[in-house]
């Protein structure tokens, strides 16, 4: 059996720690958490201990570690895990500055420690599949992507204060699935942006409506559209053009039940959280881990994609601060 240590006890975490629970080759092992009440829960649910960082790290029946905590804590744990010799899954981003970022890199890199980065909708089966394709040549060059991801509601403005902004918390998920469809790095970003949806979002410097076009050397565009409000559930589309078609990924909905009356076509709304639409995504992200811990597979997120669609995220800030569109610069 694999050990577990898992940091963060947050939505996130109860997702991961069920999922490390549940797996037949690993053992969710330790909890570390800020909050005693937090780690209790998912300590007792799931059979696991409660511990302190030094503890847990230095326990050699670990094997690996979940970073889920808060993002101000995620570099400072990697670098200690990877002293630890610990294989490392750490949440997205891994710090919200990228000087940050490339010190615990640094580390990572010299302690030779295995990394994957919590990019789990490169794991969603339909975008899974529309990226198989693409490799396959189904749609020929590509010429324009679109992605679509739009949240049900707003975070609460206490999350908001500490995210990082609309870009490096809801948008790098974006960037990366733009770098992974694409198969290549942009090369130029613009961006522009709103508060329309919460006055208290604008007030605490962020913003909840963006659009940002990537383009990309081979002269091929994508087009980045996030709200942090859709009444009708929980956006999540991809939309392909090639030179010899389309492939696009449709929302999820609880059923494919349609109603055809002569007063119109009723079907049921997208799924409303992340929670539920990504639920298969987050545990083959955790499949996968393990079988990244065994040495039976590379990670399909590593440290690199992390690092670069951070890249990209402040490329956008840039843009928006500027009014025109920038150059990246990895």
């Amino acid at each position: 059996m694999i050990g577990i240590c898992q940091f963060g006890a947050g939505r996130i975490g109860q997702i991961h720690a069920a999922n490390v629970a549940a797996h037949a080759e690993a053992e969710l092992r330790y909890i570390v958490d800020v909050s005693a009440d937090a780690a209790n829960t998912i300590a007792g649910r799931h059979g696991a201990k409660i511990a302190d960082a030094r503890q847990a790290l230095n326990d050699e029946a670990i094997d690996a570690v979940i970073v889920a905590s808060s993002t101000d804590t995620h570099a400072d744990i990697v670098k200690a895990a990877a002293r630890a010799g610990k294989a490392i899954f750490c949440e997205k981003p891994i710090d919200l500055e990228l000087a940050r970022v490339d010190d615990c890199l640094a580390e990572v890199e010299a302690a030779g420690v295995m990394m994957q980065i919590g990019f789990n909708r490169r794991f969603d089966p339909s975008f899974a599949a529309l990226h198989g394709q693409l490799r396959d040549g189904r749609i020929g060059a590509v010429e324009l992507v679109a992605i679509t991801s739009r949240d049900p509601a707003p975070p609460p403005i206490e999350y908001i204060r500490v995210s990082g902004g609309l870009f490096r918390d809801m948008m790098i998920h974006d960037f990366d699935m733009a770098r992974w469809l694409m198969n290549e790095d942009p090369v130029e970003v613009f961006a522009a942006a709103s508060c329309l949806v919460d006055d208290a979002i604008g007030a605490a410097g962020d913003v909840d409506t963006a659009a940002v076009v990537l383009s990309f050397a081979s002269g091929a565009l994508c087009q980045i559209s996030n709200s942090r409000r859709a009444v009708y559930g929980y956006d999540q589309r991809i939309e392909v053009f090639g030179a010899k078609g389309m492939l696009r990924a449709h929302n999820r909905t609880p059923t494919s039940v349609e109603l055809s009356t002569e007063d119109g076509i009723v079907a049921d709304k997208p799924l409303y959280s992340f929670l539920e639409r990504y639920a298969e995504s987050y545990k083959a992200e955790l499949d996968h881990f393990i079988d990244c811990v065994k040495g039976e597979a590379t990670p399909l997120t590593g440290p690199a994609d992390g690092r670069m669609a951070l890249v990209l995220a402040e490329a956008a800030r840039t843009s928006l601060a500027n009014g025109g569109p920038v150059p990246v610069r990895p």
